[in-house]
Formats: C-alpha cells, structure tokens, sequence
C-alpha cells in the first residue's frame, strides 16, 4: 500500500510547519534508505512525499503565497532529511537555490508563474554543468532564436534531481554571447533524461543526463544573468548553506551510527575492560567527534543567522555579500570535516562488524566524500585566508 495520496499538495505556512514536515519525510525516506542506497533505486515516493509536504517552496517570498522560512529553519531542514538520506536531501537543494536566483533576477511576471507552479507540487531540477567543457562555468549549450522562437540545443551532465523534474533548469549562451537561465518543460519533445549517475556516494541522486535536441521553450522563461551582478547579493551563500546543512546531516547520521556500532564491537583484547564502550581511545575518539559535530552546527547556525539579518534589509552592499560568503565558508569547512572524519570513524570503532553490508555503514563516508567534491575546501580556505589578511573580497558565483 503507497504511503502517499495523489494531488494532495500542501503549502506550508511557517517555520514550525517546516520543521515538523522535514521530520515527517525523514522518518520515511529512513526506512528504505539502505535498500536504495544498495540498489540503486531512487526516492520516488521519498521525493513525492518531501513535494506534498509543501517543503518545495518554504522559501518562496509571501507575497507570491510562500512561507519564506528564515534561512536558520531552511539549514535545519535540509540537515533533518540529510541525516536520514543524504541522497534524497540533495535532491531538492538545487530548486530551492534555483528560486532565490529566480526571485533576484525575475520579473513579476515571472516569479508569479514559477512561484505558482512550485507552490502547487511542480518540482525544478537543475540541468547542471556540462561535462566535457575547461570548468564548470564554460558552456556549450546554445540559445537560438528562429523566426521569433526559442530553442535550446546543448547536453548537461550532473543535472541532480532531473529523473524528478516538471521543470528543467538550463544554462546556455545567448547568440548575442551572455548566459541565460532558462525553464525547460522536462517532458517537452527533444530532452531526454538519462539516470547514468554512477558515483559511489550520493548514488540515488539522479544526477546523470539531460540532453536537448532543439527544444522550444517558452520566451517568458527566460532569465538574463547579468542581473545576478548589477547589484550585491548572497545567492552563492544561500546555497552554500544548504550544502553545509546536507554534510552535518550526514556526520550527525554517522555519529549516531557510531554510537550505536560501538556498544555491539567487542573490545580490544588488550583493553583491559569488558566492553568496546569502556576502551579510552574509543572514549576519546567519541568525545572529539561530538565536539567536531557540535561545533559544525553551532557554526551552521551562526552563517544562517547572519543571512537571516541581510533578510530584513532592503539593500546589502559588498562587504556584506562578501561577509555571507565567508561566515558559510567557515560553517563549509568545518562541516567538511566532521561529514568526512566522523564517517571514517565510525567503521574504525566499529571493528569488522561495522564493515558487514548487512549495515551498509560506509554509506556515509561513501555520500560525504562524494558531496564534498563539489566545492572543495581548499579554496574556501584560500578564500578565507585572503579576506582576513588582505582584505579581498571572495568571487561572486554558486560555489562561495
């Protein structure tokens, strides 16, 4: 019997709302998640649960009928269902980020109809960068415009969530040489979705394929993105921050996997005491990797809280763009850490039994290391390093 009833699509109105949605999706998306993780199935009932829920558009501005949850209640959000799966939870990141750069560069025109289409369980992937281009902002897929008709021609890969999608989130060159946005009907003739995603973390994603065959899309659509930058905003933060939500969600699964893989090891022979919980190293291993989780949240929390206070003023200027910026680097970094260090621990205090598929414990380490690959903290650390010595301030793009 499916959990779900058909069109029954819900819009949240408040923070609490959310929250108490984000746990009602974790608890069912945790049930099956080792099976999917295994097998490769992705969260179809998971996704439709997360859509109906409302939690699609808690951060649609109230003016166009959304919750506009503070960014604080978005980053808990995203680690809730990100401790119970990972995978899933990375799903639907990309249309939240998707809409706050719709809700800066869009008309009114615009934002009403996709604000609309989410607010009544339309889902938005993102056809994401290309795969065979020098770096992730260089594009191939091409804009033309035919008779006074819109086409896009192009092939993306890494386009998470895209098996999911009503909509297509497509970047391409306009013929007069900038980038645009464009709303592609996922179902429209001539794109085709692959579900080819093979990594060995974040395995049911669904961040394969997309490819466009001059495919016609609607002019309205259409979003110029050179209004990202004729004036300072935090876009690159605010998705930032959903990143850093899903690598705490994941050490904070590891920890409790952790703690619960400890109390059934047996302890070293030469430990002296008669259980693996009792062991010093272990205890001290346990103490650091509470310390190092406890601290990536507190810094979560804090990088959320600063975006919260650039919410309630009309205008931001650079230096507090830049400041979002680093105050999410700071949270990215340590969240990096206890995802990747307290994962691995997590089957070295476990002992051999923590290495049996039945438990499917490496989960973790396998979706952390994978997740953060995407924007490496090596240059969140550069980043760091040059705004606090020399006062430069961070690039302004998705990944800072």
């Amino acid at each position: 019997m499916s959990y779900l009833i058909k069109n029954t699509i819900h819009v949240i109105e408040h923070d609490q709302e959310a929250i108490h949605a984000a746990y009602h999706v974790a608890d069912f998306a945790l049930n099956g998640r080792n099976q999917r993780d295994q097998n490769r199935e992705l969260p179809v009932q998971e996704v439709e649960l997360f859509s109906q829920k409302g939690l699609g558009g808690i951060r649609i501005p109230r003016e166009f009928g959304g919750a506009f949850v503070s960014n604080k209640t978005l980053a808990k959000v995203f680690r809730i269902i990100n401790k119970a799966d990972s995978s899933l939870g990375q799903i639907p990141q990309n249309q939240i980020a998707l809409l706050n750069m719709i809700n800066i560069m869009g008309s009114h025109e615009q934002k009403k109809f996709v604000f609309g289409e989410i607010l009544q369980g339309k889902r938005l992937a993102n056809g994401g960068p290309e795969r065979h281009t020098k770096d992730t902002k260089t594009l191939n897929t091409r804009l033309s415009i035919e008779d006074g008709r819109y086409f896009v021609t192009g092939d993306k890969f890494y386009s998470t969530g895209s098996s999911f999608a009503d909509w297509l989130a497509i970047k391409a060159l306009h013929p007069e040489g900038h980038v645009v946005l464009t709303l592609v009907e996922r179902h429209q003739n001539g794109v085709t979705v692959v579900d080819n995603w093979n990594g060995f973390g974040q395995r049911t994603t669904s961040s394969g394929t997309v490819t466009l065959a001059h495919v016609e899309i609607n002019p309205l659509l259409i979003f110029d993105e050179r209004l990202l930058v004729t004036q300072p905003n935090y876009r690159g933060a605010f998705s930032q921050l959903m990143q850093v939500a899903i690598d705490v969600g994941i050490a904070e699964a590891a920890l409790e996997d952790t703690i619960t893989a400890v109390k059934q090891a047996r302890p070293i022979i030469d430990s002296g005491v008669d259980r693996a919980s009792f062991e010093h190293y272990t205890l001290q291993e346990i103490g650091k990797s509470i310390v190092q989780l406890d601290a990536a949240t507190l810094l979560l929390d804090e990088a959320a809280e600063y975006l919260d206070e650039l919410d309630q003023l009309q205008h931001i200027n650079e230096e507090q763009a830049a400041l979002a910026s680093i105050r999410v680097a700071e949270a990215k970094v340590y969240a990096n850490d206890a995802a990747l260090e307290i994962s691995q621990k997590l089957l070295e205090l476990g002992g051999s039994r923590a290495s049996l598929q039945q438990y499917n414990y490496d989960q973790h380490w396998r979706n952390a290391r994978v997740h953060t690959l995407h924007d490496p903290i090596r240059w969140k650390l550069h980043a760091l390093g040059d705004y606090y010595l020399n006062h430069n301030l961070p690039a302004r793009h998705a990944w800072i």
